[in-house]
């Protein structure tokens, strides 16, 4: 596959608002270059204070187009009740090996955070490894898949990570965020318990500024970066 062409990504996340809330700009900034990006959204939110699961859906579905992504629901647990489980691992395996993403982004581990979040990261980071084990009979219709990265996400403040490295994403582009802004809006049941989309825009100026450009994300790389050279390293702040 040549670097002009990268694979997919896939985002996963346990509610649906919870990619566009922590990684939206992205997901935005990607698709505009081209790039095939796939939600897959792990219950329908029905334990929300604010919105039906079909509502919740129909706002996702809506959410996806604006940022130029695809849009896919697994049913585990449901919302509020998702465990981490061997067979969850297996089944979201199952969906990377049917897609076959380089890059897959998915919630960090930090437990200070809803609940659901963490555990799809853990079955997330699970599946990543399942995938790519070739003898997993739950799995042999399908040829195994070793995935390029895993990154991880933070859907609020309190669920940055502590322990990982932070990659900072610039999303500055008029573009990327007026697709983000309207993805997060599409959201329109959860705005009326708060304007989450104008926390999620103020956190990307605060980034933004701390590495000199308007907008930024962050990603925490679950294994190391490997770069051939010093110069292939994107520039830090200086002074």
């Amino acid at each position: 596959m040549s670097v002009s062409t990268p694979g997919p990504i896939v985002a996963v996340a346990a509610h649906p608002d919870d990619i566009e809330f922590g990684c939206g700009g992205i997901v935005a900034r990607e698709t505009a270059r081209g790039r095939r990006v796939i939600m897959v959204v792990c219950s329908q939110g029905e334990a929300g204070t604010n919105g039906t699961p079909n509502e919740r859906q129909a706002e996702a579905r809506n959410a996806a187009a604006a940022l130029g992504a695809e849009i896919e629901f697994l049913e585990f647990d449901g919302d509020a009740h998702l465990e981490v489980r061997a067979a969850h691992a297996i089944r979201f395996a199952e969906v990377l090996r049917r897609l076959k993403p380089e890059t897959v982004l998915a919630p960090t581990l930090e437990h200070n955070q809803h609940p659901d979040h963490w555990r799809v990261g853990q079955i997330a980071l699970d599946a990543v490894r399942l995938a790519r084990f070739g003898g997993l009979r739950e799995l042999l219709s399908q040829p195994a898949h070793r995935i390029g990265r895993l990154f991880f996400y933070a859907v609020d403040a309190e669920a940055e990570s502590t322990t990982l490295p932070m990659v900072a994403i610039d999303i500055s582009l008029p573009t990327t965020i007026r697709a983000w802004t309207a993805a997060m809006n599409a959201h329109v049941t959860q705005m009326r318990t708060r304007n989450y989309a104008e926390l999620q825009l103020v956190r990307a100026r605060a980034l933004g500024a701390r590495i000199g450009v308007e907008y930024a994300q962050a990603l925490y790389p679950n294994d190391p970066l490997v770069f051939d050279s010093i110069e292939a390293i994107g520039r830090g702040r200086h002074g």
